[in-house]
């Protein structure tokens, strides 16, 4: 049975985790409630140094391929940079979204700054998941991946950009980066579930890149994630001994002839 948000509320935790084929997007459908299409794709998949080139089409390729292998989560895909400057803009995108892939929701980054363009969305039957802290596609104009809620003016801001988002009619807020106590106070302030990443232990829910968990990303590991897998050291080992297989003769063998 498809999730839906109304399931999704009744969850005291959710789990959501990205994907970007329709593979990986069968594999987690059983047990993760949320798929994110994340345009940290362009970063793990495409091999870029930011989220900022990923391009419209590339999500909704990737989104495409997601919802071909997932039948059951509730699947959000990511709004590039600059692919929602204005209301009008922000809605013909979505719209192509929503008429191109089965998604079930679009994720915008942003706080009360992008409130009409929330209210927009919704207001023509779109689902919007909100994201406020640490935004990675604000991270070239900030100078870096910089935590929020350090101080009380940093504290007072996220809570007002959560309330807006919220009454602009988000289904779902995303808080990265940012001090427990701080997500804490936030998810405690506003009705619709919360999805923590890097924010601590008292959000509704937690998201993770697939890529980070699983081990297959190696340049570096943020604090914030628990490596479940030594993706990459594992299908190294493999692939070796594939080569090694092939170069001594013993692939392939009696059982792989037709």
């Amino acid at each position: 049975m498809k999730n839906t948000l109304k399931k999704l509320y009744k969850k005291e935790k959710l789990t959501m985790i990205t994907a970007y084929d329709a593979l990986f997007a069968k594999i987690f459908d059983d047990i993760a409630d949320i798929i994110l299409v994340g345009d940290s794709l362009n970063m793990s998949f495409y091999g870029a140094s930011d989220t900022l080139s990923a391009t419209l089409e590339q999500m909704i390729y990737h989104t495409k391929a997601v919802c071909n292998g997932a039948k059951k989560a509730y699947i959000v895909c990511d709004m590039p940079f600059g692919t929602y400057p204005d209301s009008k803009m922000a809605l013909e995108n979505a719209i192509r979204v929503y008429k191109e892939t089965c998604a079930d929701a679009v994720k915008i980054e942003g706080g009360a700054e992008k409130a009409e363009i929330i209210k927009t969305l919704s207001d023509n039957a779109i689902a919007v998941v909100g994201h406020i802290g640490l935004m990675p596609q604000f991270s070239r104009s900030e100078g870096g991946y910089i935590v929020k809620g350090k101080d009380e003016n940093s504290r007072k801001k996220l809570l007002e950009d959560a309330k807006a988002v919220e009454e602009a009619g988000a289904v779902l807020l995303v808080i990265e980066g940012v001090k427990e106590d701080v997500a804490r106070e936030i998810t405690k302030s506003v009705n619709i579930p919360t999805i923590g990443i890097g924010a601590g232990r008292y959000t509704t829910g937690q998201v993770l890149v697939w890529s980070d968990m699983l081990g297959f990303f190696e340049d570096f590991k943020p604090k914030f994630v628990r490596r479940y897998l030594n993706g990459a050291e594992l299908v190294r080992e493999a692939v070796k001994k594939y080569v090694q297989d092939v170069q001594t003769g013993k692939f392939p063998g009696e059982e792989e002839i037709y």
